[in-house]
């Protein structure tokens, strides 16, 4: 689906469960998405991720190595009010992680960003692409700012993670002053 370098990006299929099971399992990666108190099952596995026809879920691939995930979806009309954006905008948002810690801090999750902005422009068309972190994910929040995207307003306590909830930023990138690959 998507090529940059080494980084290939591909629906999720179903024999990619096990993928997903074993990273989210992996307290270093729940510590960051989805919380180190919700470990996953297949049951649950088959539940987040497979069975929300809204979103489109897809595998990360470095070389030939499962090493990630990263889902795209067309901004509801609920989040859209809630964020302040026009109804009839085309807006999309993403989540991503990589699951395989020895890739991190490589420069890979901002290619992975800068590909994903890349085919949502070109492919999709988006006016801009939002997400949402969690305020503390500094890692996080300096890749999007790298890969252009700008913090728009604080979320107050707008995520659980890890028994409470958490603060996040919207950010937003947009194609015709982000940055572009």
């Amino acid at each position: 689906m998507i090529q940059a370098g080494e980084l290939l990006i591909r629906e999720l299929r179903q024999e990619d469960a096990t993928y997903l099971v074993k990273w989210l399992s992996d307290e270093r990666v729940l510590q960051y998405y989805e919380g180190r108190d919700r470990p996953h099952d297949d049951a649950l596995v088959q539940k987040h991720f497979y069975h929300d026809d809204a979103i489109t879920p897809c595998l990360i691939l470095f070389g030939a190595k499962p090493i990630g995930y990263v889902q795209y979806y067309a901004l509801d009309s609920d989040y859209k009010t809630k964020y302040g954006y026009d109804e009839a905008a085309n807006i999309y948002g993403m989540d991503q992680f990589i699951g395989e810690p020895d890739y991190w801090n490589r420069g890979i999750g901002t290619s992975l960003v800068q590909a994903m902005l890349e085919f949502l422009a070109n492919v999709i068309g988006v006016q801009k692409v939002v997400m949402d972190p969690q305020a503390w994910n500094e890692r996080a929040l300096r890749c999007y700012e790298k890969c252009g995207f700008v913090k728009i307003k604080q979320l107050p306590q707008h995520e659980w993670h890890e028994g409470s909830m958490r603060d996040c930023w919207l950010m937003e990138w947009n194609p015709s002053t982000g940055t572009r690959l």
